[in-house]
């Protein structure tokens, strides 16, 4: 049979510190929020263990702004809310008041929303150390130079007790081997001793620490790496926790056999996946959920983002990817611009300065330079000349350009949708298209040239 867990995200602080407007939960990092990481991680952890229960997440400060996003974006997490923030313990109760289900589950696990680097990886370890030992509590601790702020870890021969920087003694705040907040219980464990918690201290809050004790059958496992718990309470943290969430993934990549020109200054999001043998230069931007294939160049300045790259395709220097899709031997830039619904064939080459909206090129389509295409189709080995512009907005709609494949499209031409173009076509360059043509015909429609002797002078002004 399998193990249930409720995993409880600790989500109503205010975050006052960031000043953001936004809840801390909400919190930008990297593309995305805080709450989205332990999200994903619960997610990851209660899959790969084979665990079945239920996310809730405890809200308070701006309730209806962080639920509405969490369900705007994930549709099987509950909610509890906590009234007023009288500390981990009183959250932890909001939580079982929230729903009878809650008791039912074998263990309970605790995470609070603004330690984004915390992985699935940890939480496994924890829950097997928990249930190996048969503890009735297992809490993430690691060693810092400074402990100041948190709570400090005393060890016991068996079970441990935290103690609080503001109630420790001098003594006390030396130790240093600190609390995560980070925790494991069995159900009926944390429930009976929640409610002899009470808020004699400093601080005047329920502290969830005090169902640690020393002779009881807990422990705290303390993990070497300490940026793995990194909190977020001012931006110059959040900005410390990108930094670990960037650089875990780099090496994730190199591991996989991604190649760093520079990793110092590359920017690569989370959920990013890039093939073996890929190579990223310097100063890249790749977010979201792209997808980079095998053999890839990413070249100095790329910013690619929420966008498919596949094998053995280049992107150029300064070359922007949103939303688009490049396939198989395709290159793209120097100084090119690929907007959403951009799909480029495979082979098909895209040059410095040309942009490219929502419009499907087919494999070996050449626009080498400084063009214009937007809501068009282009057919396989059509070249397209410098200056092209589709021209598909009349001031209230979006029209259509189609061209066939084998054609050849002149310099500074222009296409006025809706228009058709059919297979192996050749638009003279200068050309104005404002009519479909028919395969096989040729168009033109530039005036005649008129060329004045000695006029030149009437025209050309000097100093």
């Amino acid at each position: 049979m399998n193990l249930t867990i409720g995993a409880v995200i600790l989500a109503a602080g205010e975050g006052k510190r960031l000043k953001l407007n936004a809840p801390k939960p909400l919190a930008p990092c990297l593309d995305k929020k805080l709450i989205d990481f332990p999200i994903r991680e619960l997610k990851k952890f209660f899959s790969q263990n084979h665990l079945q229960g239920k996310m809730t997440a405890v809200i308070g400060h701006q309730k209806e702004m962080v639920q509405s996003y969490i369900e705007k974006n994930y549709g099987d997490i509950a909610f509890a809310l906590q009234e007023k923030q009288l500390g981990t313990a009183d959250a932890l109760r909001s939580y079982f008041n929230s729903s009878n289900e809650t008791l039912n589950y074998d263990y309970t696990l605790v995470i609070c929303a603004d330690t984004p680097v915390v992985s699935f990886n940890e939480l496994t370890s924890m829950m097997t150390l928990l249930q190996n030992e048969n503890l009735d509590a297992v809490a993430a601790t690691f060693k810092v130079e400074n402990p100041t702020g948190y709570g400090r870890i005393i060890r016991g021969n068996l079970g441990f007790h935290i103690i609080e920087e503001k109630d420790a003694t001098e003594e006390e705040r030396k130790i240093t081997e600190v609390n995560s907040g980070l925790y494991i219980f069995k159900t009926a464990y944390v429930h009976q001793h929640l409610k002899s918690i009470d808020s004699n201290n400093k601080s005047n809050e329920f502290y969830l620490t005090d169902v640690f004790k020393i002779g009881f059958n807990v422990k705290a496992q303390c993990f070497l790496n300490s940026e793995l718990f990194l909190g977020v309470n001012t931006l110059k943290q959040l900005e410390a926790v990108e930094f670990a969430l960037r650089e875990r993934k780099k090496n994730e990549l190199r591991d996989a056999g991604v190649r760093f020109i520079d990793s110092q200054h590359c920017y690569i999001d989370s959920e990013v996946e890039v093939g073996e043998g890929s190579v990223i230069y310097p100063n890249t931007y790749i977010t979201g959920q792209s997808k980079i294939g095998k053999n890839v160049v990413i070249e100095m300045g790329a910013q690619i983002s929420h966008s498919i790259v596949e094998d053995n395709a280049k992107v150029l220097a300064y070359t922007i990817l949103e939303s688009a899709h490049l396939r198989l031997k395709a290159t793209a830039g120097p100084f090119a611009r690929l907007r959403p619904g951009a799909d480029i064939g495979a082979e098909a080459k895209i040059g410095n300065f040309v942009e490219i909206k929502k419009s499907v090129l087919d494999k070996g389509v050449k626009v080498s330079h400084l063009s214009y295409v937007g809501d068009a189709f282009i057919g396989e080995e059509t070249n397209i000349g410098c200056g092209f512009i589709t021209c598909n907005f009349d001031g209230a709609h979006k029209h259509i350009t189609r061209i066939g494949k084998n054609c050849f499209i002149g310099s500074d031409s222009q296409t006025i949708a809706p228009v058709e173009i059919g297979d192996d076509c050749f638009v003279a360059s200068s050309s104005t298209i404002t009519k479909s043509m028919p395969s096989g015909s040729f168009a033109i429609s530039r005036t005649a040239q008129v060329t004045k002797e000695q006029m030149a002078h009437r025209f050309i002004k000097k100093k």
